[in-house]
């Protein structure tokens, strides 16, 4: 557990709310409270609900014009993530519906939370340390499953625990250096060198293996994967054939005729992204068709990006819905192939399929091409700014990691060549801060702007 900041009382002064859930509609919607008025707000805006002690309560939302059905969380402080009084307002996801609610929470004297604030507040007040606090900023952006990977073993505290126990190591050897500065070596304070030298090597060793696993956790991955995934004879083979470099995939009007997941290079804003073809998705009644389907799902797995193909000729709502399951949970693109025999999908169609967009397009005329590799660069450049806050995060925490091993390691050279003892220790006190540097206990302020201005609003 981190250590609240001197300036954590100053975070509490404001009541905040915002939208905590995704934009556009849903199911369900989430403004987040979190604040000393949090509870007035929940008994202004709600019918009568206990509020002692933590709860949830079904009830109605009173938004100023009308009720909406509400389901509220309460998390009374210190048990919550801010360390405050928490609420949640779970409400139809309807847009404007919930920008109503939160509208009528700030009139009602509600701040409208600064991005990333929720999660401030949470590591001002010691809930979380800073590399936490990153973790939950790396996976709300994260856009493959390797970067969700390196952000959940931050959020996790993967490398709080490490640093944590490397700075243990170190005030050890400290407190032990210190401790015999008003002794000499034949009184009975004194502590042997040796002994100290012992837990210098045990810093290390902590050291090493903190940034051991930072070095393994963000790790740079192959390019990005594109599954071009969907029912059999969507036209995979045949818009694979247009959209890579080198498409020589063999395209039939039989069912089936890709067994193999085919792969090409596609280069979209001059980046080179692996581009695969796999066999449809569908009941398989054969050996070799449950195979090639097996790799398929294996390919799906890992991909960083699903196209999702549809033969717009055959589509229906019922068939797409049960489909969708098949795809795993990549973001993932709808090309709507065979417009040149069918039309568009109507809108709620793509937006009951939980697709980030959509592109009509025929494989066998080439309409539509160049606006699904548009679409599909947008999606590598959404990674692109992924994977930069990554490399600027990993590189933070290597550059904090090697000064605190600098550090040891001169105090091990000034303890071994028979220096002052406060020399050993000063160097180890330079350590600790560079540690403490990477928990965020001495993190200057405006590399904490930086940091949580990434944040979206709700977080």
């Amino acid at each position: 557990m981190s250590r609240g900041r001197e300036d954590a009382p100053a975070s509490r002064a404001r009541t905040i709310a915002a939208i905590a859930s995704p934009a556009g509609p849903g199911a369900r919607g989430v403004i987040r409270v979190s604040g000393p008025r949090a509870a007035e707000l929940v008994r202004a805006t709600t019918d009568a609900i206990e509020l002692s002690s933590r709860t949830i309560a079904a009830a109605r939302f009173h938004d100023g014009r009308g009720t909406q059905p509400v389901l509220v969380l309460w998390m009374p402080g210190p048990r919550s993530f801010t360390r405050e009084d928490v609420a949640e307002f779970h409400l139809p996801g309807s847009p404007p519906l919930l920008a109503r609610a939160l509208q009528r929470l700030i009139d009602l004297g509600a701040a409208p939370a600064e991005p990333g604030e929720f999660t401030r507040r949470a590591f001002l007040s010691g809930r979380i340390d800073l590399t936490r606090a990153e973790g939950v900023l790396a996976l709300v952006v994260a856009h493959n499953e390797s970067q969700a990977r390196a952000a959940r073993s931050l959020l996790f505290g993967g490398l709080e625990s490490r640093v944590a126990a490397a700075r243990d190591a170190l005030v050890d050897a400290r407190t032990l250096c210190e401790a015999s500065l008003d002794f000499d070596e034949n009184d009975t304070g004194h502590v042997p060198r040796d002994e100290i030298a012992a837990l210098l090597a045990r810093a290390r060793e902590r050291l090493d293996d903190a940034a051991g696993f930072e070095s393994a956790r963000a790790a740079p991955s192959d390019a990005p994967r594109f599954v071009l995934a969907g029912a059999p004879n969507a036209g995979k083979s045949a818009l694979f054939n247009a959209l890579a470099e080198d498409g020589s995939a063999l395209v039939s009007p039989r069912a089936g005729t890709t067994r193999d997941v085919l792969e090409s290079t596609l280069r979209l804003e001059g980046a080179s992204v692996r581009l695969l073809d796999t066999a449809g998705l569908d009941t398989a009644t054969s050996d070799n068709e449950r195979a090639a389907q097996a790799r398929s799902r294996a390919a799906l797995e890992s991909a960083d990006f699903v196209v999702w193909v549809v033969d717009a000729s055959t589509a229906s709502r019922e068939a797409l819905a049960r489909a969708s399951s098949e795809l795993g949970a990549s973001p993932r693109h709808l090309a709507w192939n065979k417009v040149d025999l069918a039309p568009a999908p109507p809108p709620e169609w793509t937006r009951e399929l939980g697709v980030e967009s959509c592109t009509p397009v025929s494989a066998r005329t080439g309409v539509g091409i160049e606006a699904l590799r548009a679409a599909l660069a947008r999606a590598v450049t959404a990674a692109r700014a992924a994977s930069g806050l990554e490399r600027e995060t990993a590189q933070r925490h290597r550059a904090t990691l090697a000064a605190a091993r600098i550090e040891v390691d001169a105090a091990g050279r000034a303890l071994a060549g028979g220096d002052a003892l406060e020399l050993a220790a000063e160097h180890l006190r330079l350590a600790t801060e560079a540690l403490d540097g990477v928990s965020g206990a001495t993190t200057a302020e405006d590399v904490l702007d930086r940091i949580f201005a990434r944040f979206c609003l709700g977080k």
